[in-house]
């Protein structure tokens, strides 16, 4: 199939990768890698007054763009793709000193951008790190007799951010009594009962979980009870 008429960019000058074996109408050289069309005559980047241009594939759009804006001349490179039967982009020719500027842009935007990362971060970790205190104090209050130690790993357990355990459902953001129980008990569950070898040994959940119930419900109404020793 031959190739559809050449587009016409509504943004630059056009580039063609040729798909065959290319020479230059004017001065004979070739096969040619890049070449533009003139009255229909294939010219090299020279002979066109595009040799000093630089290639910048396609691929990152911010760096595309800010070598356009700090290039006087550009032109857009573009080949035939015979499955599809379409031009598609495959970069730009550009200045070798706007190409520099626009990496040189790029780079302070992902600095900047690695700061302002870094600061995110640091903000996240001191949310979580009150979160978790305010849900370790919400389970003191709930259960006064659970040491305070296995209250905050509770609460750290519960709350690590994306780890979708209840602490970071919304119920468990908004200190939900229904979640701080939760968080409790399937704290006794894996801790304090035979809950996890039971599943090992080959028990169905459901079933283990009847086998321990008392067993956790034993627990949460000790740590209720505002003496650690009642």
């Amino acid at each position: 199939m031959a190739p559809l008429p050449v587009p016409r960019p509504s943004d630059g000058l056009l580039v063609l990768q040729p798909l065959r074996r290319k020479h230059c109408a004017a001065c004979r050289r070739g096969p040619l890698p890049l070449l533009v069309l003139e009255e229909g005559m294939p010219r090299c980047l020279d002979c066109a007054d595009l040799g000093h241009l630089v290639f910048l594939p396609r691929g990152d759009t911010a760096l595309t763009r800010r070598s356009r804006e700090e290039s006087a001349l550009s032109a857009v490179v573009v080949r035939f793709n015979r499955r599809r039967s379409r031009y598609e982009r495959q970069g730009i020719l550009v200045e070798e000193a706007a190409l520099t500027r626009a990496e040189l842009r790029c780079l302070a935007d992902a600095e900047a951008r690695r700061r302002r990362r870094a600061r995110d971060a640091r903000r996240r970790a001191a949310e979580d790190i009150r979160f978790a205190d305010a849900f370790a104090a919400e389970i003191l209050r709930l259960f006064p007799a659970c040491p305070p130690d296995r209250a905050r790993a509770i609460a750290g357990h519960a709350s690590l951010r994306g780890s979708g355990r209840v602490g970071r459902s919304a119920s468990g953001r908004a200190l939900s009594e229904t979640a701080l129980i939760s968080a409790v008990a399937a704290s006794v569950r894996h801790l304090d009962t035979p809950y996890d070898r039971l599943l090992m040994s080959g028990v169905a959940r459901p079933e283990a979980r009847q086998r321990i119930r008392a067993a956790v419900n034993s627990v949460l109404r000790a740590w209720r009870e505002q003496n650690p020793h009642a």
